[in-house]
């Protein structure tokens, strides 16, 4: 009697630690894959002195969450670094007067703030291949 009791404590224990483990190690939810912004892109922003709209260009290149390409705008150009975040956008050109791009992502659309020196000004674009 005595062993049977022990035979059925010992497999309740190795239920409840089976059932325990299988909590324990149950995976958090993914995060959503980072959107696609691979290709080129035409950027129109607002001028920060003077509030007029200034055309750029961006061409992205993606891998993951990391970003790589090239920039040229009208009075610089060079390479760019950055990363996404889901719908969230950051990139930083490597130029003589760096420009950082902050915004969010809609398709072939983006849009948000970028930054000189401190001070920001509107930007948006549209993705042309």
């Amino acid at each position: 009697m005595l062993r049977a009791c022990a035979k059925s404590l010992a497999v309740l224990m190795m239920a409840f630690v089976l059932t325990a483990g299988g909590v324990s190690q149950e995976q958090p939810p993914r995060e959503a894959p980072p959107d696609n912004v691979q290709g080129s892109w035409t950027i129109y922003s607002k001028n920060i002195n003077t509030g007029a709209t200034v055309k750029k260009f961006v061409h992205i290149n993606q891998d993951g969450q990391q970003l790589t390409g090239n920039f040229r705008g009208p009075d610089q150009a060079g390479r760019i670094t950055g990363h996404v975040n889901g719908h969230h956008i950051e990139f930083s050109t490597e130029t003589r007067t760096v420009l950082t791009f902050r915004g969010q992502i809609d398709g072939n659309h983006m849009s948000g703030l970028y930054g000189i020196h401190g001070r920001h000004a509107e930007w948006r674009a549209v993705r042309v291949n």
